[in-house]
């Protein structure tokens, strides 16, 4: 799937806008691929897959598009 990082916080997580999705995606720092929490920034392009969790869908191999 392909989204942009809609907002990251200093407690090392964030939420991405998907394409095609009516909600967020949460995401964890643990979550990344091959960049880091503090590489990315708010209005990234990045790519990801999706794993279910009891709150809901969260990204999961999160890349720089």
């Amino acid at each position: 799937m392909q989204g942009i990082i809609k907002k990251k916080t200093d407690r090392g997580f964030g939420f991405i806008s998907a394409q095609g999705m009516e909600k967020d995606l949460f995401f964890h720092s643990k979550a990344l691929v091959g960049v880091t929490f503090e590489e990315l920034e708010e209005g990234d392009a990045v790519s990801f897959d999706t794993e279910d969790s009891p709150k809901g869908p969260n990204a999961v191999n999160v890349k720089r598009a």
